[in-house]
């Protein structure tokens, strides 16, 4: 079934170089996401691209906890802390957009994971689930109650902005073929599709997109 584009925002999430082949936090084929993104932003009267922006020593990193490795879970400030390796350092080549990216059609870019101590997988809060990155605010100060999210990776920052924007009522779709998921540990990207389509979460193609 066709769903518009006319009325709706795309948001772009995290298509940097870490997280494509080649990157330190390679999500596999993760660049196989653009030619597709590339495709359906021009239809948008809205785009949103999200970088992943940390400082050095980010609290996410497995070297910044000593004797432990990526993918182990740390306990920082309340809050259960999965281990990465280094990734989008803020200036680094990996934090960069993906060169492929066509930038053009993109109104904002929102960086998140800025703060040294505090994590960020949503578009829309960080992981405290209180600091919002004011997304939101600006979504409905321009009248968006629709958006469509694209990008990496299915089951982290997609899954938590998709996850976030239903909670805050916004009618959210994922392009099915424009974003990838890291699998981790292996299922996690079906069980997390299982999640959005309970809270909502319509899945499209790209092609549905008019």
């Amino acid at each position: 079934m066709a769903q518009s584009a006319g009325d709706a925002a795309l948001l772009i999430i995290d298509v940097q170089n870490d997280f494509c082949p080649g990157g330190s936090l390679a999500v596999e084929n993760g660049d196989e996401v653009i030619p597709v993104i590339n495709r359906i932003a021009p239809a948008f009267p809205l785009v949103v691209a999200t970088k992943d922006w940390h400082p050095h020593g980010h609290i996410s990193f497995a070297s910044s906890h000593a004797g432990k490795q990526p993918q182990d879970t740390v306990r920082v400030n309340g809050l259960d802390q999965i281990l990465w390796p280094e990734h989008c350092v803020k200036g680094s080549f990996g934090a960069q957009f993906h060169p492929d990216l066509d930038q053009r059609p993109v109104n904002l870019v929102l960086h998140k994971g800025v703060k040294l101590e505090l994590d960020s997988y949503s578009a829309f809060f960080e992981n405290d689930k209180i600091t919002e990155t004011g997304l939101q605010h600006y979504l409905r100060g321009l009248g968006f109650t629709r958006v469509f999210i694209a990008g990496l990776a299915e089951d982290v920052c997609v899954f938590f902005s998709a996850m976030d924007a239903r909670s805050l009522g916004l009618e959210t779709y994922v392009v099915k073929d424009a974003t990838r998921g890291v699998d981790l540990p292996a299922g996690r990207t079906r069980e997390a599709e299982q999640q959005m389509e309970e809270a909502g979460v319509i899945f499209v193609a790209s092609e549905e997109i008019s």
